[in-house]
């Protein structure tokens, strides 16, 4: 007897500036390090596109397993643009939200590694706070508050 997966997302990826930087904020909001390692060969140009690439990356799972965050450092080839801070209704814009116990603690942590509010937090309909915040790399991030 055969039994039919659904899909089921393994992760979301994401290209940092700071390996490092990016680990620690994403520890913060409450994420551990499940692997770091550096890929690199000819097999990983063929996946991606581009020859002769070394990235390291490092993936991050939510503290129910159930979801994972690719952290992605290029160091070859050089990044060739920068989206951070394009408007949020750019094509492609890409921004991660989180529920978090306590939207006020988990701003004072963030702030305190350089992490920004957009522009405000928000009650939305009494059901979630919420804002989205700039880490100090410039990654959007939504936070939320269930009420």
């Amino acid at each position: 007897m055969t039994t039919k997966k659904g899909v089921i997302m393994h992760n979301m990826g994401i290209v940092v500036e700071s390996l490092d930087d990016a680990i620690a904020f994403f520890k913060e909001i409450g994420l551990s390090l499940e692997d770091r390692q550096m890929i690199e060969g000819e097999w990983a140009g063929r996946v991606t596109g581009l020859k002769g690439q070394k990235v390291e990356i490092a993936m991050m799972v939510t503290p129910d397993g159930h979801s994972r965050l690719e952290l992605s450092q290029f160091l070859k080839p050089k990044v060739v643009s920068d989206h951070r801070l394009a408007p949020v209704n750019a094509l492609g814009y890409l921004r991660l939200m989180f529920t978090v116990e306590n939207l006020d603690h988990m701003l004072g942590k963030l702030e305190k590694l350089g992490a920004r509010v957009v522009d405000e937090v928000v009650n939305y309909e009494n059901v979630y706070r919420l804002c989205y915040i700039r880490s100090a790399d410039g990654l959007l991030v939504g936070l939320a508050e269930e009420l």
